[in-house]
């Protein structure tokens, strides 16, 4: 099978998708599709594509069993604009390939994240590494956006003076804060870009990455759409049960009574609900 060609794909290739303020991204290259992995699990006894429905059976058979190997035949190439603080927890998926721009060769611009007013919330007192649905009050939301806004201004202005002095860049970036942005190349195969899609999309995720990640999403599906389908519905949408919850199940449908209790009959009346609880 020669070199696939996706209209969909191509009809967005290399556009600017925007996300918050600054950023942005954009699918730059692909390689491969929805007919790369049923060709590729279909290799073992030489046949290639078949009808649509066959070929979306088999490729939700193969995602529902967690066959893994068809699906790294596809590969994407990303270009991203991305806050510091996002990118650092984005980088955590060390199963991709990725050049970011350098604040030793380049002088980075003056670009900052800053959250919307309707983002801005308190620590969570549930979850230690996020914030409460509910945005502040008007009044400390302004005052959160100013004492942004007035550090991000002042880092700049002591960068830019550390240049004027011919200071080197590795060491005029240094006070800059996380809120800058940067740019990165970043590839990853299909199997792969499921997974930091399973983690970053999840409701428990920084709003922010999880901003970038749907966006990345809705252009993986002009690639592979058939195989988005079944990533909703196998991956996204679905919620694993341990054994113990397993047994809990079944004995809540055939009437018993459920033997779990505290935290843990928490969590499991919280995924028969949809939800999930971090804890």
């Amino acid at each position: 099978m020669a070199h696939c060609v996706i209209p969909a794909a191509e009809e967005i290739l290399d556009r600017e998708f925007r996300v918050h303020d600054n950023g942005f991204v954009r699918l730059v290259d692909y390689l491969g599709g929805d007919e790369r992995i049923v060709q590729a699990a279909r290799v073992s006894y030489g046949e290639g594509t078949k009808s649509f429905r066959q070929d979306k059976g088999l490729i939700n058979y193969l995602l529902r069993n967690e066959h893994t190997s068809p699906f790294e035949q596809v590969i994407l190439s990303f270009h991203v604009k991305i806050p510091i603080f996002v990118a650092r927890q984005w980088v955590r998926h060390r199963t991709a390939h990725l050049n970011e721009i350098s604040g030793r060769y380049s002088v980075l611009k003056d670009e900052f994240y800053l959250p919307a007013a309707a983002d801005i919330a308190v620590q969570s007192k549930d979850n230690k590494q996020g914030r409460e649905t509910e945005a502040v009050d008007p009044a400390t939301r302004n005052e959160v956006i100013r004492l942004l806004e007035q550090g991000q201004r002042s880092a700049y202005e002591s960068y830019s003076k550390l240049l004027d002095l011919d200071i080197a860049r590795e060491l005029a970036r240094i006070n800059l804060p996380v809120s800058t942005y940067t740019e990165m190349y970043w590839q990853m195969d299909l199997h792969n870009l499921f997974h930091f899609l399973k983690l970053r999309m999840d409701p428990h995720a920084q709003k922010e990455i999880r901003d970038y990640a749907e966006t990345i999403f809705d252009l993986t599906k002009r690639v592979c759409p058939i195989a988005c389908d079944a990533f909703e519905d196998y991956v996204a949408g679905a919620i694993n049960f341990s054994r113990k919850e397993l047994a809990a199940l079944q004995d809540r449908l055939a009437g018993r009574e459920v033997a779990l209790t505290g935290k843990a009959l928490e969590r499991f009346n919280a995924k028969l609900e949809g939800r999930k609880i971090v804890s």
